[in-house]
C-alpha cells in the first residue's frame, strides 16, 4: 500500500518561486511506486491549492492545474505524511510546523521549536554563542517608532538614531560588515556595507524585511557549508565550498548567475574538515533540530579559525542546491535521501 505524501510548497514569503523549484525536483525523484503523492500550493496571498500535474510543478497565473482547497485541515488529514518545501517566513519558522503538530501528523525536517530558532539569526546566534560556537562579532538592533534599539549582549536596550547607530558599528565592528534582515532565507535583503553611507542605506533596507536587524562583522576567507542528516543519530555529509559569482552568495548569485561555483569536497585540510562537520552536528543538536539542515561556514583565510555564519532547517532541494549535493558526494542518491527524510518523519 503506497504511502499518502502531501507535497507542500510555494508560500508566502519572499521564497516562492526557490519552493516552487526545490518542489520540482522533489516530485520529479519521489518514487511513485512507494508513494501516492499529494502536490500542495500554497499561494503568496495563503491560499491553498491542490496541484493536480503530477509531471512537472509550473505556477501560471491561470492555474489551469490547480484547484483551491476548501477545508484544509480536512484535507492534510487524509495523507500519512507531511513534506513541506517551504523556505522563509510561514514555512521555515515553525508556524507550518505547528499546524502539523495540531494535527498530529508526521512531517519532513524540523519542529517548531528548532524551526523558529534556525529562521531567526539573532536567536540562533544566541543559542550558538551558549555553545561556545565561534561567530563573527555582531550587532543587533530593533526597528523602533523611527528608531532603533541596539540590544547589547547581556539585553540591556538603548535607543539610537540611524546615525548613532551607524556610529556605533564603525566604532564595534569597523567595515566591512553585512546587513541581515533576523527573519529571512535565500539571502533576501542581505547587503554588504563597505562605508557608512552604505550602511545607513542598507540598515533601512534590511528593516523592510524584518524589525530585527543583524550587522555582522566580515569573515575573510572560504564560505563553506556542511548538510547532516538524522533525528537522534546525527550523521554529516562531506564539505563543500561556495565561490559566488558576486560579491557574496547573494540571492541572484544563488539561483541566477550561473558562473557562481560550488566545489564538493571544499578544498580544505581533512584536521579543518573534519572539525566543521562536528561543529554541524552541534550546532544541530543545539537547536533541538530534526530530520535535515544544512550549516553554514566561515574559514578564515590567515588562520583557519571556523565561524559559523547560520543554520538552514528547510534548505533549498533544487537541482543545484547544496544539501542534496552534498549527500550525493557521500554516496547518497537524490531518490534515496528523500526516503531517509521520509523515514525520519515517520520515526519521529
Amino acid at each position: 500500500m503506497k504511502t499518502k505524501l502531501g507535497l507542500i510548497f510555494g508560500g508566502m514569503s519572499t521564497e516562492n518561486e526557490v519552493s516552487v523549484m526545490s518542489a520540482n525536483s522533489i516530485l520529479k525523484n519521489l518514487d511513485k511506486n512507494k508513494y501516492e503523492i499529494f502536490p500542495i500550493y500554497i499561494s503568496k496571498s495563503g491560499e491553498w491549492y491542490q496541484y493536480n500535474n503530477l509531471e512537472n510543478i509550473e505556477i501560471q497565473e491561470d492555474m489551469c492545474d490547480m484547484e483551491k482547497i476548501e477545508n484544509i485541515t480536512g484535507y492534510l488529514q487524509k495523507l500519512d505524511v507531511l513534506f513541506p518545501v517551504l523556505h522563509g517566513a510561514y514555512g521555515e519558522d515553525g508556524t507550518i510546523q505547528g499546524l502539523f503538530e495540531m494535527l498530529k501528523k508526521p512531517y519532513v525536517g524540523c519542529g517548531v521549536l528548532a524551526s523558529t530558532i534556525g529562521m531567526d539569526k539573532v536567536y540562533s546566534k544566541i543559542i550558538f554563542g551558549r555553545e561556545n560556537i565561534c561567530q563573527a562579532p555582531y550587532i543587533y538592533l530593533e526597528k523602533y517608532k523611527g528608531k532603533y534599539k541596539y540590544i547589547d549582549k547581556e539585553f540591556k536596550k538603548k535607543i539610537l538614531t540611524l546615525d548613532e547607530s551607524v556610529e556605533l558599528v564603525d566604532q564595534e565592528l569597523g567595515f566591512p560588515v553585512f546587513t541581515k534582515p533576523s527573519n529571512s532565507g535565500s539571502s533576501v535583503g542581505v547587503n554588504k556595507a563597505e562605508n557608512k553611507e552604505e550602511l545607513k542605506k542598507y540598515i533601512q533596507h534590511a528593516g523592510k524585511f524584518d524589525k530585527k536587524i543583524l550587522v555582522e562583522k566580515e569573515i575573510r576567507g572560504k564560505e563553506v557549508e556542511c548538510a547532516v542528516l538524522g533525528n537522534d543519530d546525527v550523521i554529516a555529509s562531506c564539505v563543500g565550498e561556495i565561490k559566488p559569482a558576486d560579491k557574496f552568495y547573494s540571492y541572484d548569485a544563488k539561483y541566477q548567475n550561473e558562473d557562481s561555483k560550488i566545489t564538493i569536497p571544499a578544498n580544505l585540510d581533512e584536521e579543518v574538515s573534519n572539525k566543521i562537520k562536528k561543529l554541524a552536528v552541534k550546532a544541530f543538536e543545539a537547536i533541538d533540530g530534526k530530520g535535515l539542515s544544512r550549516v553554514d561556514f566561515f574559514v578564515e583565510d590567515k588562520t583557519n579559525q571556523i565561524y559559523i555564519n547560520e543554520i538552514n532547517t528547510l534548505p533549498g532541494f533544487t537541482k543545484i542546491s547544496m544539501y542534496p549535493k552534498l549527500f550525493e558526494a557521500e554516496g547518497i542518491q537524490y531518490n534515496d535521501l528523500l526516503d531517509k527524510l521520509i523515514d525520519l518523519a515517520q520515526e519521529k
